[in-house]
């Protein structure tokens, strides 16, 4: 859902931006207030985590495929605000280091899947949690929450490529939620399956304490790298929601070769490596390794500057 460069008119693009810079600064005032010590190594595995589940693309129907998002899972553990700054960093990564998204439409997809994503996954878990008090509620909850999180997005990017002239909203709006819909089930599942296996090995592990488990989180880490650098090479390479619409609309030409920042590792896949399998991989490595160092870097600063 990364939209790319050339996607987008100017009018969309600016103001979006103007909209997640406001918002992502505000975000990072509001996490000054509830980071913890704690919490600062765990935005950073949370970070790699999901950057690295990123990588891996799953087919869904017709010759598409989607992959995991990661907002929701985020913003049920860490809050919407720090999910909201998680995403962000994964996102100028992606989209600086791997060409995954336009440097102008930075600020759509940090809209659309960033702030969006994670605060309507965030609201949705906690109002379905406290409507259905019951031992499924968790899981009703999170599942649903993840899944919507993906089709909110993806309702949010049509009205951006709508309202940027790219074709009508009548045509896009029902592709775009068609696939997502589909996209949003594996959301929700690798979701659900994640949560589910932190709350029964570790439930205490994202509550206020007074240090971290760093057992935990190395095995966390460990666990990123090997989807990035062992799994990723085997990810499906089928286009994604977005690109599909693209294809079957006819404006996908408007991305291709549009990208405004020339990218170290284009297409996740390190340069003048002629074994595409061993290029993913140390992409894969490489952008785990750059995201957890960034993301823990940004909450060590903040909790410094509340200090």
């Amino acid at each position: 859902m990364h939209i790319p460069d050339g996607f987008l008119d100017a009018k969309t693009w600016v103001s979006t931006g103007l909209v997640s810079i406001t918002t992502i600064g505000y975000a990072a005032k509001k996490a000054q207030k509830e980071l913890g010590e704690k919490q600062i190594p765990l935005m950073g595995v949370m970070a790699a985590f999901i950057f690295a589940a990123q990588m891996l693309n799953f087919p869904v129907a017709g010759g598409t495929s989607g992959h995991f998002v990661g907002a929701a899972l985020a913003a049920i553990f860490l809050g919407p605000w720090a999910a909201s700054l998680l995403m962000t960093t994964i996102l100028i990564i992606q989209s600086l280091l791997f060409a995954d998204g336009g440097v102008t439409a930075l600020g759509a997809n940090i809209l659309n899947m960033a702030i969006l994503a994670p605060f309507s996954a965030y609201w949705i878990y906690t109002s379905l949690k406290n409507l259905l008090p019951s031992r499924i509620s968790l899981s009703i909850a999170t599942f649903v929450a993840s899944w919507f999180s993906v089709l909110i997005s993806a309702i949010a990017c049509t009205l951006e490529l709508a309202t940027s002239g790219i074709a009508p909203v009548s045509l896009v709006l029902p592709a775009m939620a068609s696939w997502h819909t589909l996209i949003g089930l594996g959301e929700g599942l690798i979701t659900l399956t994640v949560a589910q296996l932190i709350l029964k090995v570790r439930p205490d592990l994202f509550k206020i304490a007074p240090k971290p488990d760093y057992k935990i989180l190395v095995a966390g880490l460990l666990i990123s790298l090997f989807l990035a650098g062992i799994l990723s090479p085997f990810a499906s390479t089928l286009p994604d929601g977005l690109e599909r619409v693209a294809i079957n609309l006819g404006f996908l030409k408007l991305g291709e070769g549009r990208h405004l920042v020339k990218s170290p590792i284009p297409d996740y896949a390190f340069p003048k490596l002629e074994n595409e399998q061993m290029a993913t991989a140390l992409a894969g490595v490489i952008g785990t390794l750059v995201t957890i160092i960034l993301i823990y870097g940004l909450t060590l600063a903040i909790k410094k500057k509340k200090a």
